[in-house]
């Protein structure tokens, strides 16, 4: 496995890369996302930022930083970078980053919903981070893709990409797709690589949480026993 091969070389001293993981986090800020729901997803990813646990997860490696980037997406030519490459190397960066995205002022975008392009465009931010031992593009989504290539036939391969479905328990008679039919879709159709998975949030109101859980689980370092 590259990750253990390269962690290997570390512990015997060798040169390695200088970035562990490149991590693009991707807001969906389509129509069905309204002004509150907004400030909920950016100013969620700022808490979970600086939550103690993440911030842990990501300063895990000094040597070896996580170079982390974030983008808001809707439709299938409507994607707004919010922070460039940034190596996450202390708690005063993860400090700049979240008052950077509380600062954030929303702009109109496309109103639909276009995960294919969301994911192609992740990607393409990926590739622009070669030197990482591992690339992982996470993507926010409330609903299902509705412009723009279709998800499942956009496979970038090499990278991982996970999901944070935000979503309501399903109700009969509603039109809208509840959390368990959106976790279905992400899984099938948006979500793939080593080891990818799907996180979940009740509503905008649990991003924070679910965004914690999250990051703590992409971020998880391998520890080599000493014998």
């Amino acid at each position: 496995m590259r990750v253990l091969a390269v962690i290997c070389a570390l512990w015997a001293g060798q040169a390695v890369a200088e970035c562990r993981q490149a991590l693009a986090l991707g807001l969906d800020v389509s129509g069905s996302v309204d002004a509150r729901e907004y400030r909920l997803q950016l100013d969620g990813l700022a808490n979970a930022l600086e939550n103690p646990e993440v911030a842990a997860a990501f300063l895990a490696m000094p040597q070896a930083p996580v170079s982390l980037a974030v983008f808001e997406w809707s439709g299938a030519a409507a994607q707004r970078g919010l922070l460039d490459w940034t190596a996450v190397t202390d708690g005063a960066v993860l400090a700049g980053i979240a008052a950077r995205l509380r600062a954030v002022a929303r702009v109109p975008l496309d109103p639909s919903t276009a995960i294919g392009a969301a994911k192609a465009h992740g990607a393409a931010l990926l590739a622009q981070q070669p030197g990482c031992w591992r690339q992982v593009l996470d993507l926010s989504g409330d609903g299902q893709s509705n412009t723009g290539p279709r998800p499942q036939d956009v496979r970038p391969g090499g990278i991982t990409i996970n999901a944070l479905v935000i979503g309501t328990p399903e109700t009969p008679g509603r039109a809208a797709p509840g959390l368990g039919e959106l976790v279905a879709y992400f899984r099938a159709y948006v979500i793939e690589g080593d080891q990818a998975f799907v996180e979940t949030a009740q509503g905008f109101e649990a991003f924070e949480a679910a965004m914690v859980r999250k990051l703590k689980r992409e971020l998880q370092v391998m520890v080599l026993s000493g014998r």
